[in-house]
């Protein structure tokens, strides 16, 4: 951290000189001395983050050289060092912008030096917290987040950066897997309200019963367990950005109350009365196929329309082929640096099996498979022998998933494109199904052709 610079305007040269050595006993300041209020005033430019003045001057008043520097550094605190004891014009300088009225006397040395040293903590705070502001946007610009050369990718990061310039809503898409959450993150972290809250809600994780409670809060008193009041999400991300992820699997009933908020940007917990404004940017994202929903009578269609806002489709892995051998070097790299291991390399044979995999969890299969390969490797490089895909349990997974059963359809047959290098015929006669059906459902880009 650099020096903190402090003025120190004295026209008492011995009082000045006591002053500038009490505080210079620590090497961490930077004391400059000034006998009258002009050459101070000049020396501005040099931006003090501290600034002593006494309030008797010979070319001018106290009141002018606060009011001047005010007028240039409005930020940098000034402590007035009187004589003499007047309340009346210490609160007068106060008001004007002063930090501290301190009078000369046996105590003045020591006040000044707690005065100064609180504020070069807080400085330091102010320093840390720019420098990790900085970090933070340097981690979310658009394109460090989310990796890939691919031209499918590169729209996916126009779109972002075109979303992330207004407020409107965003509907992300795509299977699981796919990195939804952090294009969400991007929009959010590029956008004006990057210095709010990002909050993001899960909404296939919730009990049915307590997601409203979760979004909208609840007063002490609503229901048995309600023992306190309770701020909902919606309040948590006031000015900053809600992230309902897995919105399909919003309950009917509540579809209706989130309508209403989006419409009258007020939010009323549960048991209360009071109607609280709100002023939430909304992304949301799903892996389902809500038209479908709609139309099932699934999902309101009023509220399709009004979430869809700016659609975006994250791609597949499989669709991202350029992609798949940078994201496996970032995801070792990653993990080699945070476990503190020498920088690994993948083999041309390692490649090959990774690029020949379908990956059906997508980035986050990848990352999984990518942190195990670290793990079992011996030495610097990764070898074909230490990818391991864990695909054995797909199916236990799949029928763990809450899909309809035209969602099941459309996986099994993705699934047996990828496994039989999209033979449609050979596809179609495995599963006892018209290959019209497939064709149908490729054109309709239900399923996509491998």
């Amino acid at each position: 951290m650099k020096a903190m610079k402090i003025f120190v305007i004295e026209d008492d040269e011995f009082y000045g000189k006591v002053l500038r050595h009490h505080i210079s006993l620590n090497p961490d300041y930077e004391v400059e001395l000034f006998a009258n209020g002009t050459d101070a005033i000049k020396a501005l430019r040099d931006k003090p983050d501290l600034i002593t003045l006494d309030y008797s001057l010979p070319d001018m008043s106290g009141f002018e050289v606060l009011r001047r520097i005010k007028d240039q550094l409005p930020e940098v605190p000034v402590v007035i060092i009187s004589g003499q004891e007047h309340v009346e014009t210490a609160m007068t300088l106060l008001r004007e912008g002063a930090h501290d009225y301190l009078t000369k006397n046996e105590h003045t040395k020591d006040l000044l030096w707690n005065i100064i040293r609180n504020l070069s903590e807080k400085l330091a705070l102010q320093s840390e917290l720019t420098h990790l502001k900085a970090e933070v946007k340097t981690k979310y610009k658009i394109g460090n987040l989310i990796l890939g050369d691919s031209p499918v990718m590169q729209s996916v990061f126009r779109m972002i950066e075109k979303a992330a310039q207004t407020n409107i809503t965003v509907s992300l898409t795509g299977e699981t897997g796919t990195g939804k959450e952090l294009a969400a993150k991007s929009i959010h972290f590029n956008s004006p309200r990057h210095g709010k809250a990002f909050v993001p809600v899960n909404l296939a994780a919730i009990p049915e019963t307590l997601i409203e409670s979760e979004l909208f809060g609840h007063e002490k008193g609503a229901f048995t367990d309600a023992q306190s009041r309770r701020i909902g999400k919606f309040e948590e991300a006031n000015g900053g950005t809600l992230f309902l992820d897995e919105i399909g699997e919003m309950p009917l009933h509540l579809q209706s109350k989130l309508l209403r908020v989006l419409q009258e940007r007020e939010i009323t917990r549960i048991g209360g009365n009071q109607e609280i404004k709100i002023d939430v940017r909304l992304v949301v994202a799903t892996h389902r196929n809500l038209t479908e929903m709609v139309k099932e009578g699934k999902f309101r269609e009023d509220l399709y329309y009004r979430l869809l806002g700016m659609p975006i489709e994250m791609p597949p892995l499989r669709d991202r082929t350029n992609d798949i051998i940078i994201l496996a070097k970032h995801f070792l790299n990653e993990f080699a640096r945070e476990n503190k291991m020498a920088t690994l390399h993948i083999t041309t044979e390692a490649a090959e099996k990774i690029l020949s995999y379908s990956f059906p969890g997508n980035v986050r299969e990848l990352k999984a498979a990518m942190d195990l390969a670290a793990v079992l490797c011996n030495g610097t490089e990764v070898t074909a022998g230490d990818i391991s895909f864990n695909s054995s349990n797909r199916m236990f997974n799949l029928l763990n998933e809450q899909k309809s059963m035209r969602e099941f359809q459309i996986t099994i047959i993705e699934h047996f494109l990828r496994k039989f290098n999209g033979d449609i015929e050979r596809v179609a006669e495995l599963l006892k199904i018209g290959k019209s059906t497939i064709y149908r459902m490729i054109q309709n880009k239900e399923v996509h052709s491998i």
